[in-house]
This record gives C-alpha cells, sequence and structure tokens, in this order.
C-alpha cells in the first residue's frame, strides 16, 4: 500500500511515539504519573472531581495544539512541495556547461 492508503486504514498516526524507559523522557511521565495517583487517592468528594476536570481540560488543551501544530507543518510541507515543482524559478544556469 502508498502512504495514503496506509493512512486511510489508520496505520499512520503521527501522534503514536514510543519512548526508552530510561530516558529523561521516561522519568517524568512516571512523575506525572505516580503524582496524579497519589493526588487522586489524597483528594475527595468535590476536589477529585475539581482536580480531574483539571486535567481532563489540560488534556484538551494538549490535544487542541497538537492538532493544530500537525496541521500547520502539513500546510507547510504542502507549500514546499507547491514551490518546489509548481513555481517557475529564475536562475541563471543554463543546466548544461557549453557555452
Amino acid at each position: 500500500m502508498n502512504i495514503l492508503e496506509e493512512f486511510y486504514y489508520g496505520n499512520v498516526n503521527p501522534q503514536e511515539k514510543c519512548f526508552q524507559r530510561k530516558s529523561e523522557y521516561a522519568a517524568f511521565v512516571k512523575i506525572v504519573s505516580e503524582n496524579e495517583e497519589k493526588l487522586s487517592a489524597y483528594l475527595g468528594g468535590e476536589e477529585q472531581h475539581l482536580f480531574s476536570q483539571l486535567m481532563n481540560a489540560q488534556s484538551e488543551i494538549l490535544d487542541t495544539e497538537t492538532r493544530e501544530r500537525f496541521i500547520e507543518g502539513w500546510k507547510l510541507g504542502a507549500r514546499f512541495m507547491i514551490d518546489t515543482f509548481l513555481v517557475p524559478r529564475y536562475t541563471p544556469f543554463s543546466g548544461t556547461c557549453e557555452e
């Protein structure tokens, strides 16, 4: 299959990334996860609900920012392709070395 078919069938996911378990990134993910669990266990009732709403809102913000950056990157790549293949460009070179 070509890349468009792969994308159509859901085999291309630009957000899906793996990371090394011993990386600095993994350490930060672990800190966030552990602290979220501790806060969830510590908070009760209304506080837990507020914390949950906060985490959900943060996730929505991140998803929106990621989506918009993906779209802008895609558009920039498309502009590069248009400029490369469709926009005529003056060049002083003839392409041959003959005089």
